[in-house]
């Protein structure tokens, strides 16, 4: 059926009645949209290290791995793995660096009565992604709760349907208020927390700092950011001077410098996080 035609206020169709409440966004917000500023006032973090190829944490990338492998075994013929799964990984560090894997939760969705198939499977794929951080210690929870048949939106549902720390970087770093998903760029709940983790994995790929967290803050109609903060183990006031005189934070810089207005690979990548390595503007490195 033609998008006009849904839109309508009502339909009917095969003795269903849709209500469409749908409407344009707020023409208040729009004062300060319509000329680029800022859609919302609020705190971006964005964060990386040099731990490993994908600059994250190592707990939530060790977890997004797991789920990637994972995949990979359901689509070469475990055919009881169903779609939905997660993974928790808790890593002991010494010295500021991952030393050993002190317990793994693995919850993936499977076929009716294939609960105990799930075991081998996700100890592969972990032992696969974690390697030797493995030993006789580590606790293991697969399936901890002893049946997951149910899954998706139909077990179990937030209001934003995202976790936003799964999202970003596991908890290890601070999260602004807002989810990315379903969000357009003027939002800068989305387009400046990618900025932000643009940002700090620049500068440890410059070999500026091993670490480093960028947090920015906007008012909603306000083009320039009210506040920039960089806290790493570099040279923090050199690092906040480079960003202020070389990179527009601006709301319509961020969108021009990720065509984001023109990038069209949200959905496929909302899946194990928005950052680390993925094939997104946003991740590219080079000032």
């Amino acid at each position: 059926m033609k998008l006009n035609k849904l839109l309508e206020k009502k339909l009917t169709i095969d003795n269903k009645t849709i209500n469409n409440k749908l409407h344009s966004q707020s023409a208040d917000i729009g004062l300060g949209t319509d000329d680029f500023g800022a859609g919302d006032q609020g705190l971006m973090f964005g964060y990386a290290s040099n731990e490993n190829d994908a600059f994250l944490p190592s707990p939530i990338h060790y977890s997004h791995e797991i789920l990637k492998k994972l995949k990979e075994y359901r689509n070469d013929g475990y055919d009881f793995l169903l779609p939905d799964a997660k993974s928790q990984v808790s890593v002991q560090y010494e010295g500021g660096k991952p030393k050993r894997i002190d317990q793994i939760v693995v919850s993936h969705q499977h076929k009716e009565g294939f609960v105990h198939s799930t075991v081998a499977p996700a100890r592969d794929a972990a032992e696969e992604i974690l390697g030797d951080l493995i030993d006789k210690n580590t606790i293991w929870h697969i399936n901890p709760t002893g049946n997951f048949v149910i899954g998706g939106p139909d077990g179990d549902t937030g209001l934003t349907g995202r976790k936003i720390i799964v999202d970003t970087y596991g908890g290890f770093a601070p999260h602004g208020g807002g989810a990315f998903s379903g969000k357009d760029p003027t939002k800068v709940d989305r387009s400046a927390a990618y900025m932000a983790r643009w940002l700090a994995k620049n500068v440890v790929a410059d070999n500026m700092a091993d670490w480093c967290q960028i947090q920015l803050s906007y008012a909603i109609g306000v083009k320039e950011p009210t506040s920039i903060y960089v806290d790493s183990n570099g040279h923090n006031r050199t690092i906040q001077k480079f960003i202020e005189d070389n990179i527009d934070l601006t709301p319509k810089g961020i969108i021009d410098r990720f065509d984001m207005y023109n990038y069209y690979g949200y959905s496929e990548n909302c899946v194990y996080g928005h950052f680390g390595n993925k094939n997104v503007p946003w991740e590219q490195i080079g000032w």
